[in-house]
Formats: structure tokens, C-alpha cells, sequence
């Protein structure tokens, strides 16, 4: 686990930049000593009679390949919170997005990241939105003191690696595997468990695969890089394995795929995969397939949430599709970025520091969670919720630890 230094500071009282007036508060604290200068620094006083700050929020995330889907859905709602924080017209700064695209490749994720980091005006990231990605990159936003909300990156280690400026709102994969196989171990006494080799899908894997044979249950493995194509023979292993359930541990089109050569192998058994499978991008690629395939994910069904009725309207008229998969997530961790940024304006000055201070001071109502992080990094409260595919489309079934 990380070392973080928190000050106590008297509570400094923001209004919400929210357009969403009944949906988010904040009751956050955390101003900071630094002085004004250096990389990311702005003397942003909210009493200053001249011009505005013009300051940005960096996003990263993957906006091409594969597994793009979730990115555009996470993009759309950090462009649409930075939109209606702006025309609320309270903000003591003017703010833009700038966005960075690493393909969801871990490879490609540096220099994503240094396009960012080298921006000055960038005080605060959204992202990294995937585990591999932020594994490469942490190091780096760390040195720069760039703080980070990551709305969807849910490896375990990230906030055991050194990356102190990392924080997030989901549940991690120990946390969401362990709930998962839970669920599986109640059913099922043979389960085989397939990873796609990156950093979220393997380990996610692991620890459906260490909790299973906890359980009592008898554990297949095998693993399948990620740029596969063709899953048959992958499926005819599964199907003739006698496996009364299998998980896998990747991304939504890789799933999709796999859920269609499942079925052409004569797979009767129950498939589940852990977050990263599900979007809209397996419904469209699994088709018919897909039906019956579950999913745990520590994220909220953008269409029924109650508290996010505004937040599904909004997004909807300004994008012409509903919010899918991590989009709820995603407008809160730019929320909580654009609160943990006026805090600091309270305090004088905005710098990459100050911004930092009063992220790891939130105590913020979001629509999907009370945004309050821990030492490490990890959001205070989260719950896994399962899902399954009915008639094409992915439908919330409600908490895991409540369904039989």
C-alpha cells in the first residue's frame, strides 16, 4: 500500500459546478500550502476581478481498437460534466478536456500519458481507464504529482504499486472476483476459468480462480492473448471439459467472440465474465449468442439508477444513445476532479499539488457513490452488482451477494 500525507484543514464550503443540482454534493476539505508555479501551478484566486484561469482535466483511455466502446462511453460523460461545469458559470477557472488515447494498450499508454503530463495547464486526469495502462503509467503521473480518478481500472495491485497519486471509484478485482466465484461456488463444482494475458483480464482471473478452489470447487485453466480472433478451439475445450459454469476474464469484444464460439461448440454450461465484458460492444458482437451470459461488474445500469435520471436524460439528448458501461462512473470522477479543483481555488491557487491534496480529501456525493478515498487510494464504499443478457441487451440483476 502507498504512503500518503493528509493535512487537516478547516472545511471549505464549495458550491456545486453541477447542472444536476438534486444529484451531487460535496462536503470536500483539503486545500494545500503550495505555492503557485511550477508544472501544472495557476494563481486562481475565486476573488480575482481579472480573467479567468483557463485550466484542463486530462483524460486517458483507450478511443480506438478493439475495445474503444467503453472509452467513447466514459469520454462522452467527463465532456458532459465539464460542459455543464462551465455553463453553471460559478467556477472560479474556465476548464477544457484534453483527451489522450492509448488504445487500451499498455504499450502505447507512456506516451498518452506525457501528452498530459507536459501540458501545464492539465491539474488533474480522469484514467487511466484500464488496469494495463495505468500499471504502465502510474510511475510517471505519480513523479509529476498529477492526480488521478480512475472511473473503471480495477486491478488489485494499482494501489499497491507505488503510484501515489492514483485513486479510484470501483470496486477492485480482488474485491469483484471474490464475489463472483462466490456466486459460482454456490452452483457449481466445476468451473473453467479463461484470461485474455493482460493486466485486468489474468488478474481478475486469478483471484476467480483462488476463491473457486477455496470454495471447494474444481478449477480448468487456460489462457488466450488478447488479439485472438478465433475462439473455436478454445470453445471445444471448454465445452468438452464436462465444466458446469466458465468465467473469463477480458475484454467485451474478445467476449463476444467467445460467447459465439461457445455456442457453435454445443457449450450448455453458464458463462460469466468479469467487468470488462460487458458493454454494448458484446451485445452487438455476441448477438443471439450472448443471451443468458452474466457479468460482475462494480458499476450501476446507466438506464434504471434512480439517482441518475438527470445524468440519463443529458446524456442521451447530447449523445443520442443512452449511457452504457462505466459512463455513470466516469461523470462522477469528473465531478469529484472539478470539486477537488475548486477547493483549491478556495485556497488561492490551483497547482497540480493543491489539486492533489484536496482529491485525497474528497467527501463527495456522487450519482453511482460517496466518492471518499482511503490512504491507498480505494473508494470507502462500493458493491458488485450482477448483470445478464436478455434478448440482446445487457439488464441489471441487482447485488451479487443477494442472487441465487
Amino acid at each position: 500500500m502507498r504512503t500518503r500525507t493528509l493535512t487537516l484543514v478547516a472545511v471549505v464550503a464549495t458550491a456545486s459546478a453541477l447542472a444536476l443540482t438534486g444529484c451531487s454534493s460535496s462536503k470536500s476539505s483539503g486545500g494545500t500550502s503550495s505555492k503557485a508555479g511550477g508544472l501544472g501551478g495557476a494563481n486562481t484566486s475565486s476573488g480575482s476581478s481579472g480573467p479567468k484561469k483557463a485550466l484542463k482535466i486530462g483524460f486517458q483511455g483507450a478511443l480506438s481498437g478493439d475495445n474503444q466502446q467503453l472509452g467513447i462511453n466514459e469520454i462522452n460523460s467527463v465532456n458532459l460534466a465539464v460542459k455543464q461545469a462551465n455553463a453553471k458559470g460559478d467556477l472560479p477557472f474556465t476548464l477544457t478536456v484534453l483527451k489522450s488515447d492509448d488504445g487500451g494498450d499498455a504499450a502505447k499508454a507512456p506516451a498518452a500519458a506525457q501528452t498530459l503530463i507536459q501540458d501545464p495547464a492539465v491539474v488533474g486526469v480522469v484514467g487511466p481507464i484500464f488496469s494495463g495502462p495505468t500499471s504502465a503509467t502510474g510511475k510517471d503521473y505519480a513523479t509529476a504529482g498529477l492526480g488521478l480518478i480512475s472511473p473503471s481500472a480495477t486491478n488489485e495491485d494499482l494501489t499497491k504499486s507505488g503510484f501515489t497519486t492514483f485513486h479510484r471509484i470501483v470496486p477492485t478485482d480482488g474485491v469483484e472476483g471474490i464475489a463472483a466465484a462466490d456466486y459460482l461456488a454456490k452452483k457449481y463444482k466445476k468451473v473453467f476459468v479463461v484470461d485474455d494475458t493482460t493486466v485486468y483480464g489474468k488478474g481478475v482471473a486469478d483471484v476467480v480462480r483462488k476463491e473457486l478452489k477455496a470454495k471447494g470447487a474444481t478449477v480448468q485453466s487456460q489462457g488466450v492473448a488478447q488479439n485472438t480472433q478465433d475462439y473455436g478451439a478454445i470453445a471445444q475445450t471448454v465445452s468438452s471439459s464436462g465444466a458446469q459454469a466458465m468465467f473469463y476474464g477480458g475484454y467485451d469484444a474478445q467476449a463476444g467472440l467467445f460467447a459465439k464460439a461457445l455456442k457453435a461448440a454445443g457449450y450448455k454450461g453458464v458463462s460469466m465474465a468479469g467487468n470488462g465484458g460487458k458493454s454494448s460492444k458484446f451485445e452487438s458482437g455476441s448477438g443471439a449468442a450472448g443471451n443468458g451470459f452474466l457479468f460482475s461488474c462494480g458499476c450501476q445500469d446507466a438506464t434504471t439508477a434512480p439517482a441518475a435520471a438527470a445524468f440519463n436524460k443529458a446524456y442521451t439528448a447530447a449523445y443520442k444513445t443512452p449511457p452504457s458501461t462505466y459512463s455513470h462512473e466516469a461523470y462522477d470522477a469528473t465531478n469529484a476532479m472539478i470539486d477537488a479543483m475548486k477547493t483549491a481555488a478556495g485556497k488561492g491557487t490551483v497547482t497540480r499539488a493543491a489539486v492533489e491534496t484536496a482529491i485525497n480529501a474528497l467527501d463527495f456525493k456522487g450519482i453511482t457513490t460517496q466518492i471518499k478515498f482511503a490512504p491507498s487510494g480505494e473508494v470507502a464504499q462500493a458493491t458488485v452488482n450482477l448483470y445478464e443478457q436478455k434478448s440482446g441487451k445487457i439488464v441489471e440483476l441487482g447485488d451479487i451477494k443477494n442472487q441465487k
